[in-house]
């Protein structure tokens, strides 16, 4: 059936027909996007067109507007219909009845209305009133009627628009950005909304509004495709959830992607990202020029004043060769020659970011579209600008994203073309993959004075993720990259194996710090191997400050930093010459002793909470405040007779009490001489989930009932976890347990990453008894909802576990976690 039978059925049968008719073009698999979005308009036309002739009955005056996304044409399959019902006020008793037979069939089939009835000059006022009201008159089309009263009303709206545009436009770029601040950036989003948030579908529309003042105008170049694409998202959407949705959620991207023939929720994500960006800068060009146009305006009548009439000339200021500041933005100068200067879009990045200026749209494109290619490697002048670019600070970002728009970075560095807009599905990442490593050179800009190759920061912090374009380990692949990319800008060999190593390793002393035994001489050994020098070591230190800041709020804290400079500190000495030496147990302190003799008298535990309070080492790379230190949490000393279940029993308390466990030790304390008998010392740092820390009575009381049976830890998590179900969400993938190869010569490690949850450490310890072997010490981390523990065991007798023994105990541990 074609479109014309189509419209025509829906003329002949009423609602009925039309719902019949729409129903059919949404299920046409050949038609989508725009034929379908127009297709769809024009059905709805003709349905309305039908209504309101029928009701009509020779009344003049009177005209039917589709407004706002209808009025443009873009009905998606869920869209509601603005519409306004206009009339010059003559019979107003005949409009009313004519606007029911229109409106009540519309509810009738379930549609979405947004509706009014007003006569020109209410309409006008309203939308002097009201912004919203004035952007949907903007895109007011005739449907049915009085042809020249809907003529009247745009020709008007559009004359108030441009007169009062500099009023009205402050306002409308007012509530683009609370907008923004409440959605947030659709480009970076895991579950954006893909109308609200900023980039989106109504800032598309706002560059509409400003174009049609005539006092600026956006950047055309992919505009109309970025609208394009973020419109065919949504109605995919709407055809997959059935609902008038905007929000595009996690659990719909696969089935969103398939309707639009993509490969995958990630490759979706992508083209929304791209999409936005193009919005974004998009809106960022046109309300710097906005901005300018009005600045303009209010000082010139005052420059004509003062010079007796005249044009002024705008002041240019240099900023570098062939680089000059012009009405606050940063452009070429007029003698500047991109085709012979290869260095031109570096030289002027580096001038915007460090005078913290914009560059200009048209320096931009100029440069693009004129600039040669840099000889290979890269002269000694392009690698300092660019290092000057990436220690710039919170400026680069924006400076940045203006070559980016214009594909100057992916010319520059062609790696970074696999990583742009490539989202991360990781709750613990606020960013996609290419912003992160804009947002580590930032951090680590701060950071510069506590290295002495500040160079080679910058350039790691922008290189560390680039391997997560490619399959496997993103940091084997990002060492390759890294390798080619530093030769090619022009570091010396010395030097591209120092950014190799960084990239290689840029985990390596956060994930031994919260998961290995830093006591063991073997953990401190292999770092010191890996990273080879102590100049190594003090960038790869700022560079792991810098990545976790970098990543989001859960990715660091005073707790993870002192950890790492612990381990640096240690690593240190090592690499000084001064080895470890392989550890003897610890002499107990007083306060443990006292607590070991008297569990062993009293028979039972007895445990002390003591607050950890004070302020890191600032010299160890802390950023924290001394003055305002944050708490590091809580140290609780447990006491116990030496007896089967320990572990699970304090973990489970623990979770009852909604205590989260941040690092954690146990050991068996032989007694002083003369008294026979054994207790087992847990030395634990605890937080509270939320609210303030139980007294240590109470968890005491509870942990004699978990010890002798008579407090079901299980049973009471199980009832808390029915109390307060799990919303709907992302299924977490299953746990996995591995044996880490020779990371200690003293016990064996086992690997736990699994999804956090109340009672996990509970849970891990049972089945760790039921294996019969012993927790030495163990090591919790926990990145968003994400827990990596490491756990080191032995056998009965103290000794690390055989091969065959280690792997059961991995499987068992495993298939626990995941029954």
């Amino acid at each position: 059936m074609t479109s014309t039978d189509t419209r025509v059925e829906a003329e002949d049968s009423g609602p009925s027909g039309y719902a019949a008719a729409r129903l059919r073009l949404l299920q046409e698999g050949a038609r989508s996007g725009p034929p379908r979005r127009t297709a769809l308009a024009e059905l709805t036309d003709d349905w309305l067109t039908g209504l309101f002739t029928a009701g009509t009955q020779g009344l003049r005056g009177v005209s039917l507007v589709a407004v706002g996304g209808y009025g443009r044409g873009e009905l998606s399959p869920r869209s509601d219909l603005d519409l306004l019902l206009l009339h010059d006020g003559s019979d107003s008793g005949a409009v009313a009845a004519l606007a029911d037979r229109l409106w009540y069939p519309v509810w009738d089939l379930g549609l979405d209305l947004d509706h009014s009835v007003r006569t020109p000059a209410e309409a006008r006022r309203t939308a002097a009133e009201d912004l919203k009201v004035q952007l949907g008159l903007l895109d007011a089309r005739h449907i049915a009627g009085d042809l020249g009263l809907t003529a009247g009303l745009r020709t008007a709206v559009l004359a108030d628009w441009r007169n009062q545009a500099p009023k009205r436009l402050p306002e409308l770029q007012e509530l683009c950005a609370e907008r923004a601040e409440r959605q947030g950036e659709l480009q970076y989003l895991l579950e954006p909304d893909l109308k609200e948030a900023r980039g989106g579908l109504r800032d598309a529309v706002a560059l509409r509004a400003v174009a049609a003042s005539w006092l600026a105008d956006a950047p055309r170049e992919g505009l109309a495709d970025a609208r394009r694409r973020l419109l065919d998202v949504r109605d995919a959407l709407h055809l997959a959830t059935g609902r008038a949705t905007d929000r595009l959620a996690l659990q719909e991207q696969d089935q969103v992607a398939a309707g639009l023939g993509l490969l995958d929720a990630d490759t979706l994500l992508r083209q929304v990202y791209e999409a936005a960006r193009v919005v974004s800068y998009a809106s960022d060009v046109t309300w710097r020029e906005v901005g300018r146009v009005l600045r303009s305006r209010a000082v010139r009548p005052r420059l004509r004043a003062m010079l007796g009439g005249g044009r002024p000339v705008a002041e240019r200021s240099p900023l570098a060769e062939g680089v000059v500041e012009q009405d606050g933005e940063v452009v070429l100068a007029r003698a500047a020659r991109p085709e012979r200067d290869p260095v031109l879009p570096l030289r002027a990045a580096a001038a915007a970011a460090q005078a913290d200026l914009p560059l200009s749209l048209h320096a931009v494109r100029r440069m693009a579209a004129a600039a040669r290619p840099l000889p290979t490697p890269w002269p000694a002048e392009a690698r300092e600008q660019l290092v000057t670019l990436l220690g710039s600070g919170r400026p680069t970002i924006e400076v940045w994203e203006a070559l980016e728009a214009e594909g100057l970075i992916t010319r520059l560095l062609p790696d970074w073309e696999r990583v742009r807009c490539r989202p991360q599905r990781n709750a613990v990442h606020i960013w996609t993959v290419d912003r992160h490593l804009i947002e580590t050179a930032v951090r680590a800009s701060e950071l510069t004075r506590r290295v002495g190759r500040p160079d080679l920061l910058l350039v790691a912090a922008l290189l560390h993720d680039i391997g997560k374009g490619w399959p496997g380990d993103h940091s084997v692949a990002g060492e390759i990259i890294a390798r080619d990319v530093a030769a090619r800008i022009g570091f010396d060999r010395v030097d591209v194996a120092v950014l190799a190593t960084l990239v290689r390793h840029h985990l390596l002393l956060v994930d031994t710090a919260t998961r290995r035994d830093l006591e063991d001489p073997a953990t401190v050994r292999s770092v010191a191997e890996a990273v080879g020098s102590q100049g190594t070591l003090e960038l790869l230190h700022a560079l792991t400050e810098a990545d976790a800041l970098a990543t989001g709020p859960a990715a660091w804290s005073s707790w993870r930093g002192s950890l790492v400079a612990d381990l640096v500190k240690r690593v240190s000495a090592v690499l000084s010459g001064d080895a470890p030496e392989e550890p003897e147990a610890a002499a107990p302190t007083a306060e443990m002793e006292r607590l070991a003799i008297e569990a062993f008298r009293t028979g039972g535990p007895v445990l002390a909470l003591r607050a950890q309070t004070e302020p890191l080492d600032t010299e160890a790379g802390s950023d924290t405040d001394p003055e305002d230190p944050e708490p590091l949490g809580v140290e609780l000393l447990i006491a116990v007779p030496d007896q089967p279940g320990v572990l699970p029993s304090v973990a489970g308390v623990l979770a009852v009490h909604r205590l989260t466990v941040r690092t954690a030790e146990l050991r068996a304390l032989d007694l002083p001489d003369g008294v026979e008998g054994s207790v087992l010392l847990l030395n634990w740092r605890v937080a509270a989930e939320y609210g303030s820390l139980p007294q240590a009575a109470r968890l005491r009381a509870d942990l004699v009932r978990a010890l002798d049976g008579s407090l079901d830890i299980a049973a009471r998590l199980a009832e808390r976890d029915a109390a307060y179900p799990r919303r709907r969400g992302v299924v977490a993938p299953p746990a996995r347990v591995t044996v880490a190869p020779a990371a200690s010569r003293l016990a064996t490690v086992i690997e736990v990453r699994a999804h956090d949850a109340p009672g996990l450490l509970h849970r891990i310890g049972r089945a760790l008894e039921t294996a019969r072997v012993r927790v030495r010490s163990m090591h919790v981390s926990t990145l968003g909802a994400n827990a990596v523990d490491a756990f080191y065991v032995t056998g009965t007798k103290g000794e690390p576990l055989p091969g065959e023994e280690a792997a059961s105990v991995a499987r068992t541990l495993e298939e626990a976690l995941r029954a």
